[in-house]
């Protein structure tokens, strides 16, 4: 490793915005996202940033990682990081960090194994004021989260069906790392994570921000009467116009525009906490969203650019710079060794175990001739989706299969579990509309030849089926679309 270690070394915030895909963000737009588009212009923007998987859990351990799916184990199989990874939390645990992290999304909790290390971390999936961290702030982190649940829907879900609510925990969170900062032990670097979900389905946005975005002669209440669960769609219970499609995407855009202003808040109180200036500031997303493209609506059975490619900004330390646009291919895995030379820690046991490579800008990593990603199962099932619908169109069975993608700047391989394969030009059908698998045998053949040496680098973990949880939290998942 170069000898990158700062003289002081640097807080770190890693700030995932949930289910936001790059169609929209990359580049960051000033007039969508200002404040992301700022952050750009005074750091570095990754415009070729792909996740390994195109949903929460595998896509979270593979940044704290730096492994993909398949090695980290933590996926539809099984449901649950069991730790026999080494992590950046425990890396920067062991450096003397100060780690908090805090969550709006159910599947980054301590049932599914994302909690360990952190030194604070408060679970916030459910609104609710169940936590776990320490001192005045709450409780230990090994302690039971507390969740309420009431019939079948959880109570958070009520209580937003209730009172209209709008925020999924976003601004909750900036208020919370605001307390934090204000009585934590100044003499320490920290590392924190941060997820905020707003922009995943269901699209809620505050009333202010749905009215700047939707087309004319749709009210709020008009727009938010709209159907959106998922799987329903899928089942084709319910499907849209054109007319109707356009709103989804504008409350879409309306739940990006709030976050947007949620992650200014953020710098802002880092700032009058006078940390702003001896901070990383990571801004990324987990995965992507289809939005009626491909026949989907939500990121479930594909590995489509549309779910993969993400916004990806870094600012601060070595990353402060007149606006750097970087094109060359990444992957949010990248992170892990990233954040380690930015702070100068070695964690040799995490960097043995990576499968990524760092972009700090002094490292000299040779650039990504390709990024992969997997879908290990499909997460619902069919027989999900059978017990909890009365019909299951046949085009669901077929989506019942295990996938994987290797990617380079020209083209996109995917191959499925039962031996179906595609082919795109992604220069000339940048849309992946388009299968070119038979008329490209060669091409075909070199990238399936790639995905099998890549495959062959590693031993898979084994997948033993999925973790119990709590009735909430199954009821929290349902309510996302997961089940």
């Amino acid at each position: 490793m170069s000898d990158t270690s700062p003289q002081e070394p640097p807080n770190i915030v890693l700030f995932v915005m949930d289910t936001l895909r790059a169609a929209e963000t990359v580049p960051a737009d000033p007039e969508l996202t200002p404040n992301l588009a700022a952050m750009a212009e005074s750091g570095a923007e990754y415009t070729n940033a792909f996740a390994t998987a195109p949903w929460t859990l595998p896509s979270h351990v593979s940044m704290f990682t730096g492994t993909y799916p398949s090695k980290h184990g933590a996926h539809a199989d099984h449901t649950q990081f069991d730790g026999s990874l080494p992590t950046i939390v425990d890396a920067f645990g062991d450096a003397g960090y100060d780690t908090v992290g805090i969550t709006n999304n159910v599947w980054i909790t301590e049932e599914f194994g994302l909690t360990h290390g952190f030194d604070a971390f408060r679970d916030d999936s459910e609104r609710t004021d169940a936590w776990s961290g320490a001192g005045s702030l709450g409780h230990r982190a090994t302690n039971t989260v507390r969740r309420s649940r009431l019939g079948g829907p959880t109570f958070e879900r009520l209580r937003r069906v209730v009172t209209g609510a709008s925020d999924d925990g976003a601004a909750a969170t900036v208020d919370w790392v605001a307390e934090w900062l204000d009585g934590r032990d100044a003499e320490r670097p920290f590392f924190l994570f941060a997820n905020c979900i707003e922009p995943h389905l269901e699209y809620r946005p505050p009333p202010a921000y749905a009215r700047e975005f939707l087309p004319d002669g749709w009210s709020y209440d008009r727009a938010l009467a709209l159907r959106q669960d998922p799987r329903e769609y899928d089942v084709g219970e319910f499907d849209y116009t054109d007319a109707e499609w356009e709103v989804v995407r504008a409350l879409y855009r309306a739940e990006i525009a709030y976050l947007d202003a949620q992650l200014g808040r953020l710098r802002t109180v880092l700032e009058a906490a006078e940390e702003w200036e001896d901070t990383v500031f990571v801004a990324v997303s987990d995965h992507g969203e289809n939005i009626g493209e491909h026949g989907f609506l939500g990121h479930q059975y594909s590995l489509y650019d549309t779910v993969l490619h993400v916004p990806l900004v870094v600012h601060g330390g070595p990353f402060s710079a007149d606006g750097v646009r970087e094109d060359r291919l990444v992957q949010t895995a990248d992170l892990a060794p990233t954040l380690l030379d930015v702070a100068g820690i070695d964690a040799p046991d995490l960097r043995e175990s990576s499968q990524a490579l760092s972009v700090h800008p002094t490292v000299g990593t040779e650039p990504r001739s390709q990024v992969i990603a997997e879908y290990v199962r499909p997460q619902p099932s069919v027989e999900v989706l059978e017990a909890k619908f009365d019909h299951v169109p046949a085009q669901l069975y077929e989506y019942q299969r295990g996938l994987r993608a290797v990617r380079t700047d020209g083209y996109k391989y995917v191959r499925a579990s039962d031996g179906t394969e595609w082919l795109y030009d992604l220069r000339g059908d940048p849309g992946e509309r388009h299968d070119i698998s038979a008329a490209t045998p060669r091409r075909t053949a070199e990238l399936a030849a790639a995905l099998d040496e890549w495959l062959g680098s590693f031993d898979e973990a084994e997948a033993d089926g999925s973790v119990d949880v709590s009735d909430a939290t199954e009821d929290r998942l349902a309510d996302l679309g997961y089940l």
